[in-house]
């Protein structure tokens, strides 16, 4: 059995169907990337699985159960959270005021605090801000603190949407060089990314979309090496 699987799924806004009969799977320990151009549907695809869009039909389901119709805070419990993009941090609380809010879900306070040191560790820099405000922080750092706030439900699934926007080369190969050291702690990942090309170098598969449809589904290495993807997504290098 899959860990993640989406089954004939249609997500509508209002009268206009967004994503049509969408197919996807995901396995236990893997990192999958979603690809295509703006208004193809994949920030509305992760939204779907965390709860936040309602597909008007089609089934998702994570670790044998039905998520399709649960209330979000509920699919945050069964092990799935999301980092979303923009970050959308709490900018008048503190990075600590941040993190705890993360793992509400989580009610055993020993490992609350293992977790909280990991995400010390994976991110120093919020050690050293934890009593700053977060509306305060640089990009970079609010997206690590946005990273962070999702690890702290101890997910066994992470969705990530666009991690990457706006930072600067440096903190891109910083965020991507973490994703990999989270995703070999046993969290499975799906990305939602722009940079396409580090997220193929990153990922063990790889779909794209296209207006809302599964128009390619092959392991990152095949997708960076297809002339299609590399011409619409990768400059044509």
């Amino acid at each position: 059995m899959s860990l993640l699987t989406l089954s004939h799924l249609h997500v509508c806004y209002g009268s206009v169907e967004v994503l049509h009969d969408v197919n996807l799977r995901i396995e236990e320990g893997e990192i999958v990337t979603i690809l295509g151009s703006n208004g193809a549907g994949k920030s509305t695809t992760l939204l779907s699985i965390s709860g936040l869009v309602r597909p008007r039909r089609g089934k998702i389901t994570f670790a044998g159960k039905d998520l399709t119709s649960m209330p979000s805070h509920d699919i945050v419990g069964q092990g799935v959270s999301q980092s979303p993009e923009g970050r959308r941090v709490f900018a008048t609380l503190t990075v600590m005021d941040n993190l705890k809010l993360g793992a509400y879900s989580v009610h055993d306070e020993a490992k609350t605090k293992a977790t909280l040191d990991w995400i010390f560790e994976l991110f120093p820099r919020l050690y050293e801000r934890h009593g700053q405000l977060a509306g305060t922080l640089s990009g970079g750092e609010q997206q690590m603190l946005s990273i962070g706030r999702a690890l702290m439900a101890e997910p066994r699934l992470l969705l990530l949407d666009e991690p990457s926007l706006g930072l600067a080369p440096l903190l891109v190969r910083s965020i991507f060089s973490t994703i990999r050291t989270v995703n070999a702690r046993g969290v499975t990942v799906l990305l939602v990314e722009q940079n396409a090309c580090a997220a193929l170098k990153l990922a063990t598969r790889g779909y794209v979309l296209e207006t809302g449809n599964v128009v390619i589904e092959d392991s990152a290495a095949h997708l960076l090496a297809d002339p299609s993807v590399r011409e619409a997504y990768l400059g044509g290098d």
